[in-house]
């Protein structure tokens, strides 16, 4: 498919503004408590709630909606679950590991922070692709309708990312910009994925499902765990079930709102 220029600026831009919408999301983390157990435990907890929201009933649900233009899109998605996690285990092995670059970080966001930041990074790579490829139909506004979902949605998965980090101390201007680091794949992969769309759309399944048993791990192996040892089951519990509930509120009204 032809793309021309106009749509190629459109893409870029659309993709500028949905990473930058992730720095949003660290304005409310601003006026946290850094001092209270309880409350580290729950934000923790909460983010780890909108993270398994996103991951089951976003990234998976939308892996498994490409089977009509991909019949074993399911498979690729489970199969793209099994690496996420894998990769995600290896990594966590190695930022265990002792070196001057990796202590450094890690004083200054913490094994979960580093986790938490590379999980949503990857996570940017498909909904990259997904701007591209909503570009590329020639449909002008159902590009920006993409880009728009996905730069709102981007805003609570700000929060994901701050509210561990604002918790070991880093300030909220730091949140903000390590928020929207996370979200570089998405302009970056945006007009490639408009330019080659018969390359990057097959690659989506797969893509949906590594990012998402990415944080699924991360999730269980660190956030949750981490905030038991803060504020123990109770606190934990509902701290997860009010934070998936909140994403999962917030996906079906963009979903809604959009018409996706």
């Amino acid at each position: 498919m032809d793309v021309n220029y106009s749509i190629i600026q459109w893409t870029l831009w659309a993709g500028v503004a949905s990473a930058l919408a992730t720095g949003i999301g660290a304005l409310p983390v601003h006026f946290l408590r850094r001092d209270s157990n309880v409350l580290q435990s729950f934000s923790i907890a909460f983010a780890a709630g909108m993270m398994l929201s996103a991951s089951a009933f976003s990234l998976v649900q939308e892996g498994i909606n490409l089977q009509s233009r991909y019949p074993l899109a399911p498979y690729s998605v489970i199969g793209g679950l099994l690496l996420g996690a894998t990769f995600f285990w290896l990594t966590e092995k190695f930022l265990h590991e002792e070196s001057h670059y990796l202590k450094k970080a890690r004083d200054q966001m913490g094994v979960q922070g580093i986790m938490i930041f590379l999980a949503m990074f990857i996570h940017s790579i498909p909904e990259g692709i997904a701007i591209g490829v909503g570009f590329a139909t020639g449909d002008l506004g159902f590009g920006i309708m993409m880009a728009l979902a996905i730069g709102v949605h981007n805003i609570p998965e700000g929060m994901a990312i701050s509210l561990p980090l604002h918790n070991k101390g880093v300030s909220t201007k730091k949140c903000a910009g390590i928020s929207i680091v996370s979200s570089l794949p998405q302009p970056l992969l945006a007009v490639p994925s408009a330019l080659a769309v018969h390359i990057f759309d097959p690659l989506l399944p797969v893509g949906l499902g590594f990012a998402a048993g990415a944080m699924i791990y991360l999730v269980i192996s660190e956030m949750l765990p981490d905030a038991m040892e803060k504020g123990g089951k109770v606190i934990t519990a509902w701290g997860c079930m009010i934070g998936l509930s909140f994403m999962l509120t917030f996906t079906v009204l963009i979903s809604n709102m959009f018409g996706q």
